[in-house]
């Protein structure tokens, strides 16, 4: 069976860089690569014809006796052309570990921890940390300024920050040369592994801190001043950059972020930037109309008309006197709504005229007379 042509196998036309040919390669070996297919039993075959064209196109010689004879100028017809990873143009075994080495990190670079060749890690970073905050409502609505104490690892005093005694600086890691990472060859695969003796960092501490036990860092309550924004509500997030907690050994801070819970309110329900009061109303005041205060957030009053013949569950507006909005600025609505209150522990006079009352108010109750004279249809309906 004859070989495919080399500029076929990546994908190419001829004539192709150097870059292209290498990105073709990359994709290709990804794409074939045995441990990644598994269930494909012909992938092994193309992968090694992958690196086989590319073995030759990268290499600038092989590449141009390549483009003039074909596969002839490899397979000895051409007097003494060298096959493919048999020497001749800086090919064998070499050549094949340095054309896998270009598409190594790609295929294992997520379960080596990144590409090769890094320097070492940089210090840790210190962990964000969560803090919940209740506020009332009116606090909700006024905005405030709030102390509060953060339990938190800081930077050590003693060392400042280093984990040697006396602030000393650490030295470079032996095992790794300050590196960060240790390389193992086997064959032609280079395995690199965080550097044990020194955990990535590059330096190891001799005299470590007799504060922070090298760490660089102590626990310690911290007192810190939060503005909590007027309009905040139960989810609200607040983010303090650099609050959280200190970096290992001089590692940069995390964030602090604050999350707001926002009490129930005895008189109040919140809806966005809307407010809900339920207001009762004596029988009288919601037959006959009247005038009622009811409380607004701000502390103040507000006048409120009630109209004659109001029913339980009717709403009325005022408007502004709802929630301030987060951003933005606009204040939100109140609604009240009213609840008929039947009155209780009668007196014998008081009872006298309510049944007056009732027997003269026969057509007074409009909706009664509706409902009781569907009750009406619906058992005769029944009946027939």
């Amino acid at each position: 069976m004859s070989k495919r042509d080399y500029y076929d196998v990546l994908g190419l036309s001829k004539g192709a860089s150097a870059e292209e040919i290498k990105k073709a390669y990359r994709a290709k070996a990804k794409e074939f690569h045995p441990d990644r297919n598994t269930d494909k039993p012909n992938a092994e075959a193309k992968f090694k014809e992958v690196n086989e064209a590319y073995d030759v196109l990268k290499d600038a010689d092989k590449k141009a006796a390549y483009d003039r004879f074909g596969h002839a100028a490899f397979d000895g017809g051409m007097g003494g052309g060298p096959r493919p990873g048999q020497g001749g143009f800086g090919g064998g075994n070499a050549d094949f570990a340095s054309a896998f080495s270009d598409v190594f990190d790609d295929l294992f670079g997520d379960f080596m921890g990144g590409r090769q060749g890094g320097g070492r890690q940089r210090a840790a970073r210190g962990a964000d940390l969560r803090y919940n905050l209740r506020v009332t409502l009116e606090e909700a609505y006024a905005g405030l300024q709030k102390t509060i104490k953060v339990p938190t690892s800081v930077q050590c005093g003693s060392c400042n920050g280093s984990g040697a005694e006396g602030g000393a600086e650490p030295s470079t890691c032996p095992t790794c040369s300050g590196m960060g990472k240790v390389r193992a060859t086997q064959g032609f695969f280079t395995v690199e592994r965080t550097c044990p003796t020194c955990s990535g960092l590059g330096q190891i501490i001799k005299n470590p801190c007799k504060t922070c036990g090298g760490n660089g860092r102590v626990h310690k309550d911290r007192a810190l001043s939060v503005n909590i924004p007027r309009g905040v509500e139960t989810g609200t997030r607040i983010r303090l950059a650099g609050e959280g907690e200190a970096g290992m050994r001089g590692g940069p801070p995390g964030d602090l972020y604050i999350f707001i819970e926002v009490e129930p309110h005895k008189i109040f329900e919140r809806e966005g930037t809307e407010l809900h009061c339920r207001v009762p109303v004596s029988m009288g005041v919601a037959a006959l109309g009247g005038d009622i205060e009811v409380p607004t957030m701000d502390g103040g009053r507000s006048r409120v008309k009630i109209p004659p013949g109001s029913q339980s569950g009717r709403q009325m507006r005022l408007r502004g006197k709802g929630m301030p909005a987060l951003r933005g600025g606009a204040v939100g609505d109140m609604f009240i709504e009213l609840a008929v209150e039947t009155p209780v522990n009668l007196t014998a006079r008081q009872k006298e005229l309510l049944r007056e009352f009732e027997d003269l108010s026969e057509d007074n109750n409009p909706e009664s007379k509706s409902f009781f004279s569907s009750v009406k249809s619906f058992w005769d309906s029944m009946k027939s």
